[in-house]
């Protein structure tokens, strides 16, 4: 069957259907991985786009059930060179085909990958319609232009519910906005006693979990859509320590007075460059949004700049000079071959007992008799 992608400045692409029937709009944009097609598809922070994948072949290793990010796939079409629909691994439990159709979403093959991933780099990311139907090019602009491009994604894939995994050692508030599953991962191999909170959840409700720090998960769309985010990781700070990836990151920076803007064309792949400025040290990123800080907005707050991005020199990373709290634009739980940035993990528990040293608490009896005496003196009064 055929299918088409329509971009919004009139660009045509004409391929092989692939996945469901129907059509779909979003905001196209490119990854540029070799492999984790997998990851890319079950990655919450793609929810409302469709996704191009700049390597040519697609599926050959198939779907499997251990590679998910998520529970589900987000994008809203995908869009490749060559679809491979018999996949050799013995891993493969089934096609790319399979999964695309059982969640709906629209697959397009066989059409020039570079060129689509050509005009994007040149003009930006753009709103495109992708359809497996006989419309007039006419009808499907159309369409297009009257149907606005997904907004507040996070409320769309944050989790509706707290729940736990639990672990003997520090706890840990993962709020969720849009999680990827390496996440917690990450901190539950650590043996983290994590609990995930929905991404509407209060200061006052953390606050009663007594969690020892607060890790601040990536998600989908604009940072400014969400700012009862914003406003909770701006009460929260202080008081805990605080570790933020990719929204999280720029959500931190927004709760401590800096900006955030649209990039071109986003960051979205495996291999970015990132420079740690305290070491001068280069580390290969795997990275997946289209926001970033404003360089200009950190003058005047207490934020401090620790790493870069080497290709354009946008921030990937901050930290605040008084409170125990660092953020990082890129993914240190993706690990695209290497593990060389999951030393954050360990860095943001080794600044929890850091805290814990400096600030010890006071022992609960101590607490109690303290609000039995206050509670005679006024009985007295």
């Amino acid at each position: 069957m055929q299918a088409r992608l329509l971009l919004e400045d009139g660009t045509l692409f004409t391929g092989k259907s692939f996945g469901a029937e129907g059509g779909s709009v979003g905001e196209v944009v490119f990854n540029t991985g070799i492999t984790g097609y997998q990851e890319v598809l079950s990655d919450p922070s793609y929810c409302g786009q469709i996704v191009t994948m700049t390597y040519p072949l697609i599926g050959n290793y198939g779907i499997n059930r251990d590679d998910f990010e998520s529970i589900r796939p987000y994008v809203h079409g995908f869009v490749v060179r060559r679809h491979e629909d018999v996949p050799s691994n013995w891993r493969a439990q089934y096609t790319v085909d399979q999964l695309l159709k059982e969640y709906g979403i629209i697959g397009i093959s066989d059409i020039d990958t570079r060129m689509l991933t050509r005009i994007l780099r040149l003009h930006g990311t753009m709103k495109g319609i992708l359809t497996t139907g006989n419309e007039r090019v006419e009808e499907l602009m159309e369409r297009m232009g009257a149907t606005p491009l997904m907004r507040n994604q996070v409320a769309h894939t944050s989790t509706k519910s707290v729940f736990s995994s639990p672990g003997d050692k520090e706890r840990i508030v993962l709020i969720d906005y849009g999680a990827k599953s390496g996440i917690l991962r990450d901190l539950t191999k650590r043996g983290c006693d994590v609990i995930v909170v929905p991404q509407d959840t209060t200061a006052d409700e953390i606050r009663k979990l007594h969690p020892d720090g607060i890790q601040l998960s990536n998600g989908p769309g604009d940072p400014k859509d969400v700012p009862h985010a914003v406003n909770t990781i701006r009460e929260l700070l202080g008081e805990y320590p605080i570790f933020g990836i990719c929204l999280g990151h720029q959500l931190f920076a927004l709760a401590c007075g800096a900006d955030t803007g649209k990039l071109k064309f986003g960051h979205r792949g495996g291999n970015h460059p990132v420079k740690e400025l305290e070491s001068g040290r280069c580390f290969i990123t795997s990275q997946n949004h289209g926001y970033t800080v404003v360089e200009e907005s950190i003058a005047g707050t207490e934020l401090e700049v620790t790493h870069i991005n080497n290709n354009d020199k946008t921030i990937e990373g901050l930290k605040h000079k008084r409170y125990p709290a660092f953020t990082v634009q890129y993914h240190p739980e993706a690990a695209p071959g290497p593990y060389d940035n999951s030393y954050l993990f360990d860095r943001f528990l080794q600044m929890i007992r850091d805290n814990k040293t400096a600030n010890p608490e006071r022992p609960r009896q101590a607490q109690l008799s303290e609000t039995l005496r206050g509670e005679l003196l006024y009985a007295q009064k």
